[in-house]
């Protein structure tokens, strides 16, 4: 395997390109997850309050051999918790058994409630207290982001949103870049053979490079600057989607990849999405 690509964010802190989401997996199946991502040479944890299993990330964290500092871990503020983000990351920094995070994200804006800006200036202070590294939001549109940089002045250092093949979400992606925000990619692989792995184009790739449809997604997303969360608990599928640093895309086939988006979605639309 290559070596880990590490992204400077807008703030200075440096963040690894690829790390390990743990959506959907129980307290029980992130402790062996982790462990398994942490031996093959994953440096970046991604969980979240609501997935309800930051104590078996955090027990992951405890029994691994790896210092702390070396270990990227983002945590997320759930919708109900836009007027106490404070109380609301020590909770989870009690559940991860850590004195800080390295990136605190608003999951989602809440536009009907409209607290997220509240909600950011809680982080700013957050963030200077020292309780996390970096602060950022997901499933940020542009006028989210614009209202928040108008009232605060300070620049997300992280927009993570649902972006895969089948939904680019190229303008979203490119104002974030323009304004020095690192576009994260959540669902990357975007469920995989129900998905994107049908498409005939990536199978013609994967047998060209001598990789996965996986891997050749995966590489997609880093060549194009984005950072990368794939979710699993499945080892050999842990290791599979951590080799990719061994080889690049040629241009002709990022270009082709770019013909593969439908805008289509598979998680809830920002602007509509209030769920608390």
């Amino acid at each position: 395997m290559g070596q880990q690509t590490i992204i400077k964010l807008v703030d200075g802190n440096h963040m690894p390109q690829l790390g390990l989401g743990v959506w959907k997996a129980n307290n029980e199946q992130v402790v062996p997850a982790i462990h398994t991502a942490l031996e093959i040479g994953y440096r970046s944890i991604d969980t979240a309050a609501i997935f309800h299993n930051e104590e078996g990330v955090g027990k992951a964290l405890k029994e691994s051999l790896i210092p702390r500092e070396e270990i990227f871990v983002t945590t997320k503020l759930w919708n109900d918790r836009h007027l106490d983000a404070s109380a609301a990351l020590q909770e989870s920094l009690d559940k991860l058994q850590l004195d800080y995070i390295d990136l605190y994200l608003i999951q989602w804006p809440v536009p009907e409630q409209d607290h997220y800006v509240d909600a950011w200036r809680q982080l700013i202070e957050l963030q200077n207290a020292g309780l996390t590294r970096s602060i950022g939001v997901c499933n940020f549109h542009i006028e989210h982001l614009q209202k928040l940089m108008l009232e605060t002045s300070v620049v997300p250092a992280i927009n993570q949103i649902e972006l895969h093949p089948l939904l680019q979400q190229r303008q979203l992606h490119s104002w974030n870049a323009t304004h020095h925000i690192t576009t994260e990619s959540w669902s990357p692989l975007s469920r995989g053979g129900k998905g994107v792995f049908s498409s005939s184009l990536v199978e013609q790739l994967a047998m060209k490079y001598g990789k996965t449809p996986a891997q050749i997604v995966i590489r997609w997303h880093l060549e194009c600057g984005m950072i990368a969360i794939p979710k699993s608990v499945t080892p050999s599928r842990i290791k599979e989607n951590f080799d990719v640093f061994d080889f690049r895309l040629e241009k002709e086939d990022l270009t082709a990849m770019s013909e593969l988006d439908i805008g289509k979605r598979i998680g809830p639309d920002p602007e509509t999405f209030n769920q608390l």
